[in-house]
């Protein structure tokens, strides 16, 4: 299971293990903002990729990000508030950062495809803050849904429906 503090044979393995993939799947996806930063930073101080490969990445990116909200949207956040009601402000703040997130990324995605060979001033400035607001909303997010979520995961103590699951964010 990679960085997981539980042995993949540990007992009760299949149950400590959405707690702790879900801090696996953050930990990549902060990579992966991070790597999105430096192309960025890198494209506008005029040494970095070209626009077509910014914006592949962007979309990667962004595509990743989403698949892993959705995934907790629809499946991991309704089980968590059937099994665990006293979380319940805990999701709704969380499915509220979604949407910001969300909006954040179409924003941000917009701007990346519309940058030309050479972006002006105002441009990189704005590309540069949408991405500045995401990487400081996904960290907060990520950091407050770990500091709540994970210890409830891993304190499931009955099998989960075959339907619920955290996906993994690096697949489609």
């Amino acid at each position: 299971m990679g960085t997981s503090a539980v042995p993949d044979d540990a007992p009760g393995d299949r149950l400590a293990a959405f707690g702790n993939q879900l801090i696996d799947v953050h930990i990549w996806l902060r990579e992966e903002l991070a790597r999105l930063q430096d192309d960025v930073d890198g494209y506008l101080a005029g040494d970095g990729e070209r626009p077509r490969e910014l914006q592949a990445h962007c979309l990667a990116f962004c595509s990743a990000l989403t698949r892993h909200h959705t995934a907790e949207d629809d499946g991991v956040f309704p089980e968590l508030a059937r099994r665990f009601p006293e979380l319940a402000p805990v999701l709704e703040q969380l499915a509220h950062d979604h949407h910001m997130v969300t909006g954040i990324l179409g924003r941000l995605q917009a701007l990346v495809d519309g940058i030309g060979a050479a972006p002006d001033a105002a441009e990189a400035r704005r590309v540069r803050g949408e991405l500045d607001g995401l990487v400081a909303l996904v960290e907060s997010h990520f950091t407050y849904e770990e500091k709540k979520l994970v210890a409830a995961l891993n304190a499931l103590d009955t099998p989960l429906p075959d339907d619920f699951a955290l996906r993994d964010a690096r697949r489609g």
